[in-house]
């Protein structure tokens, strides 16, 4: 009895032991779990806001390369003008369609526009007066325009040049003897010959009648020099051509209210009949030849149908037994 009851107070001392081991066991494993679940909460934390702070850097970035992109192009953009002139609106004129003509009566009034204000400085050195017949004037107002100019000709039977009326087979004249005369006249600018000016410029019918009608005070900033117009149409902006059409500045032979639009718009379309004389007769011939092909292949097509139709529903049997 005395050993049995010696050994339980043993037993009893030797749990409690066990159990306080096995808890301060568990508690360590708990608080290690939660030392190594708050590591990763904030190993995550650090790297979603490294994640966060990258992203952001990296929309930054796009953001100003995008800035700077618009920037360049803006820059680029505006040089462009600067250096080429400010492209030029669309107008809708009445003979660009493709069975469209020239207006007559829109080319007898620019021509009038260019006798009395153009040709005072320009030259148009491929037209001939004989082109206007037919076009803007009978023979009879031709041969009187072409008379009312000097035209130098010869040698004479003395060897001298001399001077006589015009006459419908000469060109328009040449307001200077040479480019060093026209250039002494316009303060060192030359002015171009307009035979084939809505030719040889880029979108040249809107590019003229924009450039006519672009004068303007230059803006905040913009500086010109003394002897040059400031026209934002114009490669450079800066133009030594003043500012020549204004309102009631010709007179118009059939009663056309003489406005700068419709001056401009006139010239304009004198200057591409100068430029294109044959477009009409051209458009013409290419409306024949469509209206020629059209019944060739109207034949073709009926050829072709009366020819294959028998082959096309012909019956084939074959006798296979023989």
């Amino acid at each position: 009895m005395a050993g049995r009851g010696v050994s339980e107070p043993m037993a009893r001392v030797l749990s409690r032991a066990v159990r306080s081991v096995l808890q301060q066991r568990n508690q360590v494993q708990v608080e290690a779990g939660v030392v190594r679940a708050l590591g990763v909460n904030a190993q995550q934390q650090d790297t979603s806001d490294a994640g966060f702070w990258a992203k952001g850097l990296r929309g930054l970035a796009l953001v100003g390369a995008g800035a700077t992109g618009l920037l360049g192009l803006a820059s680029v953009a505006y040089a462009d003008e600067a250096e080429h002139g400010l492209a030029a609106p669309q107008y809708p004129w009445s003979h660009n369609g493709v069975l469209s003509g020239y207006d007559h009566a829109s080319i007898r009034r620019g021509h009038q526009v260019f006798q009395q204000v153009c040709a005072a400085c320009h030259s148009a050195s491929l037209v001939a007066y004989r082109d206007l017949i037919g076009v803007a004037y009978t023979e009879d107002e031709v041969k009187c325009l072409a008379a009312e100019v000097e035209v130098e000709d010869g040698p004479n039977d003395e060897g001298e040049m001399y001077m006589r009326p015009g006459k419908p087979s000469d060109h328009f004249q040449n307001p200077y003897p040479n480019e060093s005369a026209a250039r002494f006249a316009n303060g060192g600018a030359y002015p171009p010959d307009l035979s084939l000016i809505t030719k040889a410029r880029h979108d040249g019918q809107n590019y003229v009648y924009a450039l006519l009608l672009g004068y303007r005070e230059p803006p905040a900033g913009v500086s010109v020099r003394e002897g040059l117009h400031y026209n934002p149409y114009f490669p450079g902006g800066a133009i030594a051509m003043p500012k020549m059409l204004t309102d009631g500045g010709v007179e118009y032979e059939d009663g056309t209210p003489a406005t700068e639009s419709q001056m401009a718009k006139d010239v304009v379309t004198f200057l591409s009949w100068a430029a294109e004389p044959e477009m009409d007769e051209r458009k013409l011939a290419g409306a024949k030849w469509i209206f020629v092909l059209s019944l060739a292949l109207l034949q073709a097509a009926y050829y072709k149908r009366f020819r294959w139709a028998p082959i096309k529903s012909r019956k084939l049997v074959f006798d296979v037994v023989n």
